[in-house]
């Protein structure tokens, strides 16, 4: 294994042999806490590899990409697939880091991933510690990787640089002086200052040495220290390096910076409406009598971040996977969890512990406009990102107009609706159980409706995604209607000839009514009363023969006798005549008609009295009773 250190990075090279690539050889590495790390792939040189992956756990017995670990948010980078190139880089390294990293990979021959060996990652802070009366040294709970260079740092002024991790003091150090030490190329990250001698020298510890904040929010940068008690303390401030003055001198800091000292020895400035702007590296000074003047180095670096989504990819079909990642260019705070909106809408139970936000499957409700923010900032919203989605027809759906019953000789028109992304690009008609289409296009127009237009029409909806066919539509073609004043006039018309066909009937029989008068005045001079004869039969004895008490017994028969009379003016009058017959003590009673018709001679053959009665119709009617005998 070959080391080396670029700057604040790590560089570590992995290899092996031919005889071990692809055993579970693991390599260990140990680095500063807050540093980087560069890891060399163990790419085999005689494969070309077509893609790669590092990872630290498995879900479910998949693989887990380490660039998609909500725990290495904006911390892991891939760069390259060869053996010269390939490097995993690990920024702002923590404690739950601490782990073991497996490496895979697939090459132009294999489809199926291949597994070489990873490492384990042990992290360490300084620390410095006398061991002996004038003897310091600077301490790790692991051996950093790569036999580094220690610096030693003497009330915050550099003092000297060894690969050996212990220094030794000079026996004349007063109780004044504060010692610390760091490993070169991670100065930004030294050890706690420490005093050898006593406990009140120069020293200031700061509560964070990096602070990552959002664009907008307000921060609190806070310091503890000690100072030796021959000196009184007159002032304090904190400056950068760019400047190194108060910083609420500074035009742009006016109305922003505020410094607060709640205790003795403790101090802590606040900056609100943070900006890109204010990102720096920011030291406290302490100002004492005898001219003291005594800063922390190195100090706190704060930076400014503005938050953004990912959507990856911000265009899909419907049942597809869509990833949301709430992205920051350092991690804020320590374990933050996100909240996510869609179209300016908190989206309820998608509070997640880690950047992330995952659609699968994709819906077409899904489509939207999506923003996210850090809880407890929910002020500070990312700007939104649009997610797209790709689907067919849905809710297609037939209308009618104009509304109402539809009649013969009318025109309606339908039209088709469809919900659909891509839009619909076509809109066919049909009639239920006819085959062939009846038109195309999103609307369909019925002119001058006959009886056969009626029954079901439905219509499809296409478009790149797919089709959908709406319910169907009963068109019911009803008769012509008659308008109110047509209807009116009919009503009139009728009454009208009613009235007429009323008024030719009541002459008609009036004018009967005369004629007949006249008749029968000349028929009572001619040849007596000519007027209708009734004549009632009954309570006649009459003996039936057998045959006929017979008859009698099993039918009550009732005889019609019409006597008819020719005319000479070729009018019949009708002779009525009914006989009743004695029946034997039968409680019901027979009644029988019979018919008698006779031909009168002509006019030329009648005497003039007997034409005089035929002017008027005489009527004879003759009612004959039977009494019925009782059957025995």
């Amino acid at each position: 294994m070959a080391l080396r250190t670029a700057g604040s990075v790590l560089v570590v090279f992995l290899w092996s042999v031919a005889g071990v690539l692809g055993q579970n050889t693991v390599r260990s590495v140990c680095a500063l806490k807050g540093s980087s790390v560069d890891i060399r792939c163990p790419v085999p040189s005689v494969t070309q590899v077509t893609e790669i992956v590092w990872y630290s756990t498995q879900l479910n017995g998949k693989l887990y990409d380490l660039r998609w670990d909500p725990k290495y948010d904006g911390r892991v980078e891939y760069s390259g697939t060869t053996e010269k190139d390939c490097i995993l880089r690990i920024t702002d390294l923590r404690q739950s880091d601490i782990t073991t990293y497996q490496f895979f990979y697939k090459t132009n021959q294999y489809s199926e991933w291949k597994h070489s060996y990873g490492f384990t990652l042990s992290l360490t802070d300084l620390k410095v510690e006398r061991i002996y009366d004038n003897t310091l040294t600077c301490s790790t709970t692991c051996t950093l990787t790569g036999n580094p260079t220690y610096i030693w740092y003497k009330n915050g002024q550099h003092l000297d640089e060894s690969t050996s991790p212990q220094y030794k003091y000079s026996v004349s150090s007063n109780y004044d002086d504060s010692y610390s030490c760091a490993v070169k190329g991670h100065e930004d990250l030294p050890s706690p200052a420490v005093c050898v001698q006593g406990h009140n020298c120069w020293r200031v510890t700061y509560t964070k040495r990096r602070i990552c904040v959002l664009k907008g929010s307000t921060v609190d940068i806070s310091c503890s220290y000690t100072h030796p008690t021959s000196y009184i303390e007159q002032g304090s401030f904190w400056f950068t390096q760019k400047h190194p003055v108060d910083v609420r001198s500074y035009p742009e800091s006016a109305g922003h910076v505020e410094y607060n000292r709640n205790t003795e020895n403790h101090h802590t400035m606040t900056i609100t409406h943070l900006t890109e702007k204010d990102s720096a590296e920011y030291k406290f000074r302490l100002i004492t009598t005898n001219k003291g003047r005594f800063s922390g180095l190195p100090g706190v670096m704060l930076t400014v971040t503005d938050i953004l989504l990912e959507m990856d990819p911000t265009s899909v079909s419907e049942g597809e996977r869509v990833t949301l990642r709430c992205r920051t260019q350092c991690t804020v705070g320590l374990n933050p969890t996100y909240i996510w909106y869609k179209n300016g809408q908190r989206l309820t139970n998608t509070i997640t512990s880690y950047n992330s936000l995952i659609l699968d499957p994709v819906s077409s409700e899904d489509a939207g406009n999506y923003s996210c923010a850090v809880e407890g900032l929910e002020r500070i919203l990312s700007p939104e990102e649009t997610l797209t989605v790709r689907y067919g027809p849905k809710n297609t759906s037939v209308s009618v107009s104009p509304s109402g019953e539809i009649v013969e000789g009318s025109s309606v028109t339908l039209t088709c609706s469809s919900d659909a992304n891509p839009p619909v690009d076509k809109y066919t008609w049909y009639k239920k159980n006819v085959t062939s289409p009846k038109a195309s296009g999103q609307s369909y127009s019925i002119t001058n409706i006959i009886s056969e237009d009626r029954g079901e029409y439905y219509c499809e909806a296409q478009n790149g995604r797919g089709s959908m066919n709406s319910t169907a539509l009963m068109i019911i073609v009803a008769g012509k209607q008659i308008s109110v004043q047509t209807a009116a006039v009919g009503i009139i018309v009728v009454v009208l000839v009613l009235i007429l066909c009323l008024s030719g009937l009541m002459w008609f029989r009036k004018k009967n009514s005369t004629s007949t008068s006249n008749t029968r005045d000349t028929a009572d001079d001619g040849q007596g009363d000519s007027s209708p004869v009734y004549d009632n039969i009954s309570n006649m004895d009459m003996t039936p023969t057998a045959a006929q008490t017979e008859s009698t017994d099993d039918q009550d028969d009732v005889h019609y006798a019409s006597v008819h009379f020719s005319h000479s003016k070729n009018q019949e009058v009708p002779l009525y005549s009914t006989v009743q017959l004695h029946q034997p003590q039968k409680q019901d009673q027979d009644v029988q008609y019979a018919a008698v018709k006779f031909n009168l001679p002509s006019s030329a053959t009648q005497p003039a009295a007997a034409q005089a009665a035929e002017v008027d119709a005489s009527e004879i009617y003759s009612t004959v009773n039977k009494p019925r005998t009782k059957k025995t």
